[in-house]
């Protein structure tokens, strides 16, 4: 198995009326990453992401799926890979274990093959009570579970998620992504795209950032965040700090007795402070950074602060 998952090399997408969706973009995810593909409404993604799954014919360009040329073995490529795309795309009035059979059986799987990726991910998914009901019956977010089942039922090596958690609850969304965490874990490469940068904070190594078709900012996640220069933190406290003490150096923002936010500069002021309240006694009951780090660097490479 090749190491790069998925290997886009000058690709560029021009619809009618001179209309670039994508401008000569390159990138590589290897295998076994968890890879965001963030930006804003119509800077691209979807189109790429057609393009990928062959839904969507590229202008120019090169893409590989595990070293496999899409245009030169697009049937191979394709059992590659598994999409969940925005919209619903299945037949809402089959039963959700036929959904997912029939989509094995595509595949060409043996009948042992379909029913055993077909019980696994039923019950991976906490499907599997609703395995005779039909499509239509679903809530929004068991929908959205049967997705992803339909996607990952023939087992491929990359997984492609587009706006995965869009209209799932809270509970869903949790359980959803500790299952992404799970298969990734066990060496599924998996690209998100979503618009929870929460998600793609918590859970993605790398992360590509798309806008007007090219891509602006390439970098691993940890790195990224640690570009942003200042943020805020929230201090919860046992008891009130003494009126006695100086704390003027750390412009400290009192929300309450017992409670403060505070602008730090890096690891040092914020080590500068929790220095100071360890050395007057004062015991913290909580902290919390209160920014929301790649939302606030997503703003400003994309310029929309």
């Amino acid at each position: 198995m090749s190491n790069i998952a998925l290997n886009i090399e000058g690709l560029s997408k021009t619809y009618p009326g001179q209309i670039e969706a994508l401008k000569n973009i390159s990138l590589k995810v290897e295998s076994g990453d968890f890879y965001a593909l963030l930006g804003p409404n119509g800077a691209g993604k979807s189109t790429a992401i057609g393009i990928i799954s062959s839904l969507v014919t590229k202008t120019s360009g090169l893409v590989e799926i595990l070293g496999i040329d899409i245009d030169e073995n697009h049937s191979l490529a394709k059992k590659k890979l598994g999409v969940v795309g925005q919209e619903v795309n299945f037949n809402q009035f089959e039963t959700v274990y036929q959904v997912l059979s029939h989509q094995a059986g595509y595949y060409g799987l043996s009948s042992k093959e379909v029913t055993e990726n077909t019980h696994y991910y039923l019950k991976a998914l906490g499907l599997w009570d609703k395995r005779n009901d039909q499509g239509r019956n679903l809530s929004g977010g068991m929908k959205r579970r049967l997705m992803v089942a339909k996607a990952l039922v023939n087992n491929p090596d990359l997984l492609i998620l587009d706006e995965p958690s869009a209209g799932v609850d809270i509970e869903l969304r949790r359980s959803l992504w500790d299952f992404l965490k799970e298969i990734n874990g066990k060496g599924t490469t998996i690209i998100l795209t979503t618009h929870y940068l929460e998600e793609a904070e918590k859970l993605c190594k790398n992360i590509s950032i798309i806008d007007e078709g090219s891509i602006i900012k390439t970098s691993s996640m940890t790195s990224l965040l640690n570009e942003l220069e200042t943020q805020n933190y929230l201090f919860e406290l046992k008891h009130p700090i003494s009126s006695n003490l100086d704390y003027s150096n750390f412009n400290l923002n009192f929300i309450g007795e017992n409670q403060f936010s505070v602008n730090v500069n890096g690891d040092n002021t914020l080590n500068q402070i929790i220095k100071f309240l360890s050395e007057n006694n004062i015991e913290v009951v909580n902290m919390t950074n209160e920014t929301n780090r790649l939302e606030e660097l997503f703003l400003k490479l994309t310029n929309k602060k």
